[in-house]
This record gives C-alpha cells, sequence and structure tokens, in this order.
C-alpha cells in the first residue's frame, strides 16, 4: 500500500516543536511591513558575494509507519565554498538590535535548514548564521555558529518526535473515525421528500470538488443533508476537513445536534465549535480588558496548552462549554485554544468571517494556498450582504479626532499624522457640503491613501513602547481601523465605490464593495468544494452570481416536503403598503389580522417592513381588540429579551396571542416555533430594504452591468425576507398553519415569479370577511 503523504512546513515544526511561555499580542501587523521585509532580505542577500544563492527551496522526506511527512521551507541564503559551507537565516526588526534576545525559533529554522542540506549533500559541519536587519538604519547584527551534523540530526529529530506523537494520535484517530463513516448509515428510520436528491447534488459537488447552490424549504433537513453526504466524502479521502459556516448562533446549535445525532447512529469524528473572541474571553465577559500582557490565561499559554489539548482531544463533541471547561481548568485562553484544536477537529461550526473575512479569516488554514476543504455553508441568504459587509471599511473622523485630542501635547510625529487624516477627510466633507449630497466615486480616495502607512507607522512604535498609555485602547482600536481599510484598499477594483457622508457630527469615508462576487470567489478558492444552501435562495440564479458562483455550477430547488393540505396562503392584494401608501392602511391592516386570527385560537406573529408601521398598527389593533394579548417587539431587544419574548409562544396557551416583529429582523428567521407555538403568520409589505446611499450604489451598479438593477438591490432581498417570515409556521410534518399576505404588489408578475413551487395554490381574500371565511374552511377541513 502506497504511504500516507503529508506536507508540513519548517516554520509550523518549528513553531509545534518549540512552543513555550506567553501568547504574544495580536500583533500590529502593517501590511508596509511585509514589503520592508522583503526588501531588507533583498539588501543582505545583494551585499554576500557572487556565489551566495538566495530563497534556496529545501525539502526532507520523513517515513514513520505507513505514512510519509515532507518538510519543506526555504533557505534565505546559502553560500557553498571549497572548505564550508554556510547558511544563512534572515530576519528583518525596528527594534534596536543591541536590545535582542536570543530568538529559539529563528536559531531552529536555520538549524533544520542545516540539517536537510547535511543530510542530502553528506556534509559533516555547517556554519549557521542568523542576520538581523534593523529596517530603520540598514545596519546589521550577525551571528555565526558552527553545527555538527549529528547535533543539527539531534536537534531535528527531538522537534520531530514533539510532532509525531501528534500526528501518530491523530492518524489513528482517522482510521478510526474513517471505518466509522464506512458503516455509517442514515441516522433517521425514512427520508423526507427531497432528502435524498440533496444529499446526492451535495456528495457530487465535494467529490467533484466543485459547488451547489440549493433552495430547500423548511422541513426537509438542509443540515443534516448536507452533513451527511460531506462526512461520507470526508471518509472516502475527497477532503480533510469540513467548516460548517453560519450566520448566527442558533445555526451552530442545530449542526451541533445533527452532528450528534449521526454519532447516535455510530459516528465518530470530533466536531469543535469556534467562538467568537469578545464573546468567549473570560476577561471580557468579567468586564476587564483582553490584554495578553496581564492576563493569567495569555502568560505562561504555551508551557500548558500541551496538557489542554490533550485532554480536549479526548472528547470527540468539543462545543463552547467544553472549550471553556477545559480552559479554566489548564488556566489557559479559551479562544486561543480553539483556534489550536481547530487543527486537529474534523468538522469545524463557526461564523463565515472565519473563512471570507479578509480581516479576520484563519490563517493557519488560509493564509498560503488553502487545501483539502469543504465549505458548507448555512442560510447562505444572509451571505450577500454580510459579505459586502467583510469586503468593505470605513473611517470616521470623529473617531480620528478624538484620539489626537487624547494625545495632549504627546508623541508630535503621530499627532501629525493623525491630524492629516482628519483634514483629509474633512476636505470629503466640504466636498460633500458643495455638492449638496454625499460624494461619491469609483477610484480609491488617491490623496488619504499616502497618509495611511504614515500613521500605521508612527502608531505602531507608539503602541510597542508606551504599554500603559490613557489613550492606548482607543489608539489600538483605531490602528486596527486603519489597518483594516488599508487591507481593503488592496481589493479595490470595479465593484467598489468609495463615498463619504456627513453623520451629525461626524464625516464617515467608506470604501463600499457593491458587488462581493470576486471577493467571494477568490476566498472559496481556500477550499475544494462548497455548498450553499438555504430555504430562501430566490431566485437561485441570482444567488449564484452574488455568492461567487460560476454558471455551470449546478442549481437545486427542491419543493416543500410537507403536505399541501396543511398549509395555507392568502394574500390580500387590495391594500397599498408601499412608503406612499401606508398611512391609508393603518386600520385596514389591523382589521385584516383580526379576521385571520378569529377562526382558529393560537399563536400568531405579524411582520412589519419598519417599527414605525408597527407600531401604528399595533395600537389600532391593540385599541379595537383589547381581549387578544398582545407582544411587541421593541429596538435594542438583547439575547435574553428575545428568549422571553419567544417563550410567551407556548402550545398549552389557552388564548389567542399575537406577536408584532420587524421583517427582517431578529424574529425574521432562524427561531423554531414548532406545532402549536405558531399557528400562522402575516406578512405585511414586499419586505423592500430601506432607500439609502448604498442600495441606489448597488442598483446603478448592476445596471451598468445590464442586469435588473433594482431587482438585485430590492426586490429580490425584500422577497427572501418575506420568504424567511412566513417560513417560521409549518416546521415539521404534523404542522397545520396559515399566511396572510398584505400588499398589491404580491399580486404583481414580478413578485409571483417568485413565489416557491408550495406557494402556487394562493386563495384572494381582499377584504375581512373573505379572510375570516377563507381562515375557517381551512382549519375546519379534515387534516
Amino acid at each position: 500500500m502506497e504511504p500516507q503523504l503529508l506536507k508540513l512546513s519548517v516554520r509550523d515544526l518549528v513553531a509545534f516543536g518549540l512552543r513555550s511561555g506567553n501568547l504574544e499580542k495580536g500583533g500590529f501587523g502593517n501590511p508596509e511591513r511585509a514589503v520592508e521585509g522583503t526588501r531588507g532580505h533583498q539588501q543582505v542577500q545583494r551585499s554576500r558575494p557572487a556565489a551566495y544563492q538566495s530563497e534556496v527551496p529545501i525539502s526532507l522526506l520523513v517515513e514513520f509507519d505507513e505514512s510519509a511527512l515532507v518538510i519543506s521551507g526555504r533557505i534565505d541564503g546559502l553560500l557553498i565554498e571549497e572548505d564550508q559551507v554556510l547558511i544563512e537565516e534572515i530576519k528583518t526588526t525596528y527594534s534596536a538590535l543591541d536590545e535582542l534576545e536570543e530568538n529559539p525559533h529563528h536559531w531552529a529554522q536555520a538549524k533544520i535548514y542545516a540539517h536537510f542540506f547535511a543530510v542530502q549533500h553528506e556534509v559533516d559541519q555547517i556554519q549557521v548564521q542568523l542576520t538581523y536587519v534593523n529596517l530603520d538604519s540598514g545596519q546589521l547584527k550577525e551571528e555565526c555558529r558552527t553545527c555538527t551534523a549529528p547535533d543539527l540530526a539531534v536537534f531535528f529529530q527531538a522537534l520531530l518526535d514533539r510532532y509525531l506523537r501528534w500526528m501518530k494520535n491523530y492518524l489513528a484517530w482517522c482510521a478510526e473515525r474513517d471505518q466509522s463513516i464506512q458503516q455509517l448509515q442514515f441516522p433517521f428510520d425514512s427520508f423526507r421528500r427531497g432528502q435524498k436528491n440533496l444529499m446526492g447534488a451535495a456528495f457530487r459537488a465535494i467529490e467533484g470538488q466543485g459547488r451547489l447552490f440549493a433552495q430547500a424549504p423548511t422541513g426537509i433537513g438542509k443540515t443534516i443533508s448536507t452533513l451527511f453526504p460531506a462526512i461520507k466524502a470526508l471518509g472516502a479521502g475527497h477532503m480533510a476537513k469540513i467548516f460548517y459556516l453560519t450566520a448566527k448562533t442558533s445555526g451552530r446549535g442545530i449542526a451541533e445536534k445533527a452532528v450528534a445525532d449521526l454519532r447516535t447512529a455510530g459516528l465518530k469524528c470530533k466536531s469543535l465549535t469556534l467562538t467568537a473572541r469578545e464573546r468567549i474571553c473570560f476577561n471580557a465577559t468579567e468586564g476587564h480588558p483582553c490584554d495578553v500582557q496581564q492576563c493569567e490565561y495569555a502568560i505562561g499559554y504555551f508551557d500548558r496548552i500541551e496538557g489542554a489539548l490533550d485532554e480536549l482531544f479526548s472528547h470527540d463533541a468539543i462545543p463552547r462549554a467544553r472549550v471553556e471547561e477545559v480552559a479554566r481548568k489548564h488556566r489557559v485562553c479559551p479562544f486561543e485554544l480553539s483556534l489550536d484544536m481547530s487543527l486537529w477537529a474534523d468538522v469545524i461550526i463557526c461564523d463565515y468571517n472565519y473563512v471570507f473575512d479578509p480581516r479576520a479569516y484563519l490563517k493557519r488554514f488560509f493564509a498560503e494556498e488553502g487545501g483539502a476543504y469543504t465549505f458548507l455553508i448555512d442560510e447562505a441568504h444572509n451571505l450577500v450582504d454580510r459579505a459586502r459587509e467583510m469586503f468593505s471599511a470605513e473611517l470616521s473622523k470623529l473617531q480620528i479626532g478624538g484620539v489626537r485630542r487624547r494625545l495632549k501635547k504627546e508623541h508630535p510625529g503621530l499627532k501629525r499624522a493623525l491630524k492629516e487624516l482628519e483634514d483629509c477627510l474633512g476636505e470629503a466633507g466640504r466636498r460633500c457640503a458643495e455638492l449638496g449630497q454625499p460624494w461619491v466615486e469609483r477610484e480609491l480616495p488617491h490623496d488619504l491613501m499616502p497618509l495611511l502607512p504614515e500613521f500605521l507607522e508612527k502608531a505602531e512604535q507608539v503602541l510597542i513602547r508606551d504599554l500603559n498609555a490613557p489613550y492606548r485602547e482607543e489608539l489600538i482600536d483605531l490602528y486596527f481601523v486603519v489597518f483594516g481599510f488599508q487591507r481593503i484598499a488592496e481589493l479595490f477594483g470595479p465593484n467598489y465605490a468609495t463615498y463619504a457622508e456627513p453623520n451629525l457630527k461626524d464625516l464617515r469615508l467608506k470604501l463600499f464593495c457593491m458587488d462581493p462576487a470576486p471577493q467571494l470567489r477568490e476566498a472559496l478558492r481556500r477550499g475544494l468544494s462548497a455548498v450553499f444552501f438555504s430555504a430562501t435562495l430566490t431566485p437561485l440564479d441570482y444567488f449564484r452570481q452574488v455568492l461567487g458562483g460560476e454558471t455551470e455550477d449546478p442549481l437545486l430547488d427542491l419543493e416543500s416536503p410537507f403536505p399541501a393540505e396543511h398549509f395555507k396562503l392568502l394574500l390580500a392584494d387590495h391594500l397599498d403598503t408601499s412608503y406612499k401608501g401606508r398611512g391609508q392602511s393603518f386600520d385596514q391592516v389591523a382589521e385584516s389580522i383580526a379576521a385571520l386570527i378569529s377562526q382558529h385560537t393560537g399563536n400568531y406573529l405579524v411582520f412589519f417592513p419598519s417599527y414605525q408601521y408597527l407600531q401604528e398598527v399595533s395600537n389600532r389593533f391593540r385599541a379595537a381588540h383589547p381581549d387578544v394579548e398582545v407582544l411587541v417587539q421593541s429596538t435594542g431587544m438583547n439575547e435574553r429579551q428575545r428568549e422571553q419574548f419567544l417563550a410567551v409562544f407556548d402550545a398549552e396557551n389557552p388564548d389567542t396571542l399575537v406577536g408584532f416583529a420587524v421583517m427582517g429582523g431578529i424574529f425574521g428567521e432562524g427561531i423554531d416555533l414548532v406545532g402549536e407555538r405558531l399557528v400562522g403568520a402575516i406578512v405585511v409589505g414586499v419586505g423592500l430594504p430601506q432607500v439609502c446611499l448604498e442600495r441606489e450604489l448597488v442598483r446603478a451598479y448592476y445596471d451598468e452591468q445590464e442586469l435588473a438593477g433594482f431587482d438585485f438591490s430590492y426586490t429580490y432581498p425584500g422577497m427572501n425576507r418575506v420568504l424567511q417570515a412566513a417560513g417560521r409556521v409549518i416546521r415539521s410534518p404534523q404542522d397545520r398553519g396559515v399566511v396572510l399576505l398584505i400588499d398589491r404588489r404580491f399580486g404583481w408578475t414580478t413578485y409571483r415569479r417568485l413565489f416557491p413551487p408550495h406557494w402556487r395554490a394562493v386563495d384572494l381574500a381582499r377584504n375581512p370577511a373573505h379572510i375570516s371565511l377563507k381562515t375557517e374552511r381551512f382549519w375546519t377541513a379534515p387534516s
């Protein structure tokens, strides 16, 4: 049997084998530093003799058990002379050279390269040189050591043994996992209608290293129908790791349950849920700053991490609570622990941003070429707006000015850089005033761009040297805002616009991504395959286009698996709920709601396009029907208030309950009110997003592409809000329920063609009497 071939970089071997000490501060990664670092390397390399070779690739094959490991890297400098061989490792720094302490990681890289060369060329002795370049002064610090081949071999073997201990355990686990996958059967006794179609299409996409866009109505079981074939593909060797990506915390819980269901059927699989740093940090949750220089869970982290990883690896299900439990026990940072554990997990359940966001993606997986990964993208309709956010960036004049004033008379160089930024945004504000509207252009703000690296350099120097400054947190926040802005600027292209817009006392300047498809397409190359799925991907070809798909990527549109007679769709297309016409509709909408709920006691949700509209109708409804219990969504509800709101929707409620909520808000999707917990929904309006500058820019952009700009910017996002709201009603095969759509535009062909197949039997009800009558007939008909 051919040995299993594994790959590892020299850098990663050193990081794994020599980990000790404290977590370092996230670092101030000015993008200009990478360029300057390269120049520093080249400065040294050009100064060497003619026989000196630069950037020499080298690798070594290590065989163990039934596997083989290729360890590779690149030698910064190699000089072969008659009587000696010199291998040089070059590092760049802004620190004073006489203050540098010995760095074991830097020496280890050089010594491993020397070992590889000694093995391949049968050399007994090598000169190993570590050279530091100060990027400010150009000065060098050089230290050269003579290393014998046996000593290099012993050093390398010690690092390798530490890595192989983990790798052998992991490979043994993989063999056990794959055997369980081969025997794994679907965890339920029967398949719902459409489930086999979705599983087959997902498996083909993964096996063929392609993409699938699937619209699967509520009830098909989208999560298990994508995870099951992905797990099967994992066992067959079609990829090495599954990323299950979600937009909301509730989606992560559903994915955890699906993996648990597969475990009950015999699956052995390590699933890990990643939680955002600010939510899992022990200090942040207790109201203290997340500061690695003072945090007990960061100091000595690498001295304790191995024990924590050993314990965590002994579990198959690794949700947030387990990560926190093990992190507290071993006194390590829970966020960093989860990231370290992710290298050994089979299924990683996490937010979209860990794969797609250029400022937050997991560099340990995606920094180089990506890998053999499959992305399962849940509730993919949410990714459009999320991607626009991830690939956009903005600066605030108020924030910049606030930091500048906090500096007072300190650090004049930094203060000057801040003033230049502030003045540049001030000039953009004056342009807005002259135009009498926001200033928009389709190019980068060229007058601003040279100021960014100057600020970053000055801020970096202050942040490194002044650890206890009272303005430190504000400066760190602004540093990363500017850093992110500069990174997004590197992506700027024809799908971007720059705009400046006054906002009360502030002025914000934004690089706005109108079309995220090019950036998403590039990000998808970090893996081998992707499955996009949601109950609402209408129309499918629109989502394929804006989510970075190709025309050859297959589309799958499935029908509802539930009996048609369990669902009643009514349409009141005689009412005008548009912004101009809604003022005349308040009373009629209130009476339409009353008519729908009059024929069946139960829990109902009413969705509105805005809070103001909601308040107008709910006030009239309460006044006319004081005997009906009413709940109203308030602005800014937190997670606990949301849960309290939903808890009132009890299947055992003896009387009718009507909840008033905003379409597209926290109750518009991601809630699961099964059975009698929700028997009806009323959707008021076609869900159009509010007209704003960004929506208008998107519309104009797609019009330029000779596409339906208004539909891309307003109609399709609005209709998906409608479908999400209406989808709260039927959640299981036993559920029965009614949905009332209120808006004359639902009668237009533009919208009717977007109705899913199970909405085709829509019944017109153009006054409260009709609504009441047709609702009564539905509830009294035999089920």
